[in-house]
């Protein structure tokens, strides 16, 4: 595999106005934030259902003309994901290696953000959307956590609501940090991440 091949990123969640601010949609605001970053806007693909920006992130010595790195936002809603992923990935020649999801977790903390390669979906429709159509779990995952939900709140239903007041207080943190992983998965690997990241 080159290391000249383009990554993929994937910010998973669901399009449309009221599911905007949703614990839920926490992967699409992290590709805002990395496409605000790179300096792209986002315009409707052509070859699948989804929104796609391009640029390039600065290398690891802070010099523009590091890796060429695709942004992703589905338009598919959260369990049909993985088409749009697999039309862009053949699209631009990407390997699966250098796919990564950007997406809500459960069973991490809020304000914690933890990085993987492959492993279980644990119940996330989006990635198992994505896996069912790369044919692979090998892929990149940035975890981003938003805690279990209170009481006997059914999980659904709670991923489906906005962040609470407390929580927004520390959002624009959470998706900044969730972006700075993003950018070490694919600058230094996911190994490198994991030491940086998840002792914070």
């Amino acid at each position: 595999m080159s290391d000249e091949a383009p990554w993929l990123v994937v910010g998973l969640g669901n399009p449309g106005k009221e599911y905007a601010g949703n614990r839920h949609n926490v992967g699409f605001m992290v590709a805002d934030l990395l496409a605000s970053r790179v300096g792209a806007k986002f315009g409707r693909a052509k070859r699948a259902q989804t929104e796609v920006a391009e640029g390039r992130l600065a290398n690891s010595g802070g010099f523009s003309g590091g890796p060429k790195v695709i942004l992703l936002k589905p338009l598919t809603y959260m369990n049909l994901s993985g088409a749009p992923v697999v039309a862009l990935s053949q699209f631009f020649k990407v390997p699966v290696a250098h796919v990564i999801a950007v997406h809500d977790e459960l069973d991490v903390p809020y304000g914690q953000v933890r990085a993987k390669r492959g492993g279980g979906e644990g119940g996330h429709n989006g990635l198992r959307s994505m896996s069912k159509s790369l044919a692979s779990k090998e892929y990149a995952r940035v975890r981003v956590g938003i805690g279990r939900p209170p009481g006997r709140q059914d999980p659904a239903d709670y991923v489906l609501a906005d962040f609470s007041s407390a929580e927004r207080k520390e959002l624009d943190f959470l998706v900044d940090r969730a972006a700075d992983v993003t950018e070490a998965i694919v600058l230094e690997g996911v190994e490198w991440a994991q030491n940086k990241y998840h002792g914070v």
